[in-house]
């Protein structure tokens, strides 16, 4: 999920957002080079998408799933789960590459990218776009919204039962209960993170294909191209936001955080 995030980054921001509006690198303005970009970014954002419904339903199953859990938790399972979300990642957008044309001939070779005029009008990319718009983000959301309520609704029940049977103990501080607490505030963070990000490019997705996406205009100032700016924002950011929030709830990590920045002040390794 990292390595997805980490692609999505450097495809979608650097050698898109960044050149489209700074830098021209000409050899990136290439007709084939900007298509397999393009078909490259939605293929990592949706293997950074699937793989953060992976997670989540990977925990749901190591803290319900009792009979599953040894069967399912396992390195070989994450292994086919995760070579399965990158193939499917990178197909299901190849056909994006049969929607570009080039937008100008230079000594009769292909520069810059745009939409073909049939990608706005023809039945096919309409359902099309559907499809991709159900995949992602709108199906991922549901299965996350449902795993985490289910593993929410799994620890009230579990915290409920040992509240009875702890109730004639001495008071003492519940390590498991608070444990288990910050369990369920950790999955619902993630849960509204992932939403509200999402939520201005399904927004965009639900009304317009298109907008200026190659910045063929880079001084538009309408309503629908600043939502499509700020959607494509929030949705980079929401790449790399669940895997900070993964990482840093972790104690361990947090700790050998601690002791990198120390030794990077102090130069020595502080245990």
């Amino acid at each position: 999920m990292g390595m997805a995030d980490l692609m999505c980054v450097v495809i979608g921001v650097l050698l898109e957002q960044v050149n489209y509006i700074y830098i021209f690198a000409p050899y990136l303005l290439f007709t084939p080079i900007c298509t397999l970009t393009l078909v490259l970014r939605y293929g990592a954002m949706d293997c950074s998408v699937w793989l953060t419904v992976a997670l989540t339903f990977d925990r749901y199953v190591a803290v319900c799933g009792v009979r599953l859990r040894e069967r399912y938790c396992t390195e070989r399972t994450a292994t086919v789960v995760m070579v399965i979300v990158t193939i499917w990642g990178c197909v299901k957008y190849v056909p994006y590459a049969f929607a570009i044309k080039p937008l100008v001939l230079i000594d009769h070779l292909p520069w810059h990218c745009v939409a073909k005029a049939e990608y706005s009008t023809s039945s096919f990319w309409r359902i099309y776009t559907v499809f991709i718009s159900v995949t992602t983000p709108l199906l991922p959301i549901g299965l996350i919204v449902l795993f985490n309520a289910l593993t929410v609704r799994h620890i009230v029940a579990a915290n409920d039962i040992r509240r009875v049977l702890r109730k004639n103990i001495v008071k003492e501080t519940d390590l498991e209960a608070g444990n288990r607490r910050k369990s369920m505030e950790l999955l619902f963070f993630l849960s509204a993170n992932f939403i509200l990000l999402w939520i201005p490019y399904v927004v965009f997705q639900s009304k317009w294909q298109t907008q200026n996406y190659f910045y063929t205009d880079r001084y538009r100032s309408t309503p629908t191209y600043i939502l499509q700016q700020c959607a494509y924002m929030l949705q980079f950011l929401s790449t790399c936001t669940n895997t900070c929030i993964y990482t840093l709830s972790q104690r361990r990590f947090r700790e050998e955080l601690q002791i990198a920045v120390k030794y990077l002040f102090l130069g020595t390794d502080i245990k």
